[in-house]
């Protein structure tokens, strides 16, 4: 398996955190407000997990394999 640059990952951790609090901010909004598109919700709900998911590979693979 090829190496993966360390400062690579770091930046896209960055991207996906930066979008993931956008995102739940805008879930945040709309809850509130009671004439909110629910599939709109929906959607936007399932994104922000699918980008929680993509940091969670991204962050596993910043964590070095260690040899037993």
């Amino acid at each position: 398996m090829a190496t993966e640059d360390p400062s690579r990952i770091a930046a896209q951790l960055v991207e996906l955190r930066v979008e993931h609090r956008d995102l739940d901010q805008a879930i945040s909004r709309l809850s509130q407000d009671r004439e909110a598109d629910e599939l709109t919700l929906k959607r936007l709900k399932k994104r922000k997990l699918r980008i929680k998911d993509m940091i969670t590979a991204l962050e596993s693979r910043l964590i070095p394999d260690l040899d037993a």
